[in-house]
């Protein structure tokens, strides 16, 4: 069973009097524990696509499910309980809380989502510190880290709550080439160990020769 699957997915915006359609009509499937990059230029509809699917953004027609659930009509609040339960998110810019230690900002979603019991949110930051190669850095705040291992510290924290799902938004756009190769390599790994499927939105031609399924889109529309 896919892990994502879309059929007939449109999204349209009000520009205006205009309605401008971002997505138009796209099929696609997600398998479990792949590892799969949306492509093309600025304004294609990756970006548009990725919020979808971590149902950030309803859309406009077409049905989506994600991890078998019917996405499509989520309420707002059904809608952030299903993203806390089962997707993870990784920014290019980190996204990390400047004011938390590495080891909070991978325990915030555990505490604050998912209100894991206190023994067992540390045993699973614990893990996951392990699994990036960040022991001994959990008391250090983001401020004191490389771009790189904040990046390891945002990996970590989207696997936090055992999401099968993780979408990437352009994770390696700060990162220098070397950086950003062991990134890609430690997210592959992370999908062998954990069965996690990554999603990614890129123009980095590092990703994309990582990927084992591109979905190239141009004007809303997937080219292949």
């Amino acid at each position: 069973m896919p892990l994502v699957s879309a059929k007939n997915l449109t999204k349209s915006y009000l520009s205006g009097d205009i309605e401008v359609k971002a997505i138009c009509g796209v099929d696609f499937t997600i398998e479990p524990a792949s590892f799969v990059s949306f492509v093309g230029p600025s304004g294609s509809g990756k970006s548009t696509l990725l919020n979808m699917i971590g149902c950030l953004d309803p859309p406009s027609s077409g049905s989506l499910e994600v991890v078998g659930q019917d996405v499509t009509s989520l309420s707002r609040r059904d809608s952030a309980r299903f993203r806390g339960d089962h997707i993870g998110f990784i920014f290019q810019d980190f996204n990390l809380i400047p004011v938390l230690t590495v080891f909070e900002n991978i325990e915030y979603p555990l505490q604050m989502v998912q209100n894991w019991p206190l023994e067992q949110r540390q045993q699973r930051v614990q893990e996951l510190l392990a699994a990036v190669g960040m022991e001994g850095q959990g008391h250090k705040r983001p401020s004191q880290i490389s771009g790189g291992q904040k990046q390891r510290v945002a990996v970590a924290r989207a696997l936090a709550s055992k999401a099968k799902l993780i979408l990437a938004d352009e994770p390696t756009a700060n990162l220098d080439r070397v950086t950003a190769f062991k990134i890609i390599d430690l997210m592959k790994k992370m999908r062998d160990d954990f069965g996690t499927s990554f999603v990614f939105s890129t123009h980095d031609p590092k990703v994309v020769e990582n990927a084992e399924i591109v979905y190239t889109l141009e004007d809303g529309k997937i080219l292949q």
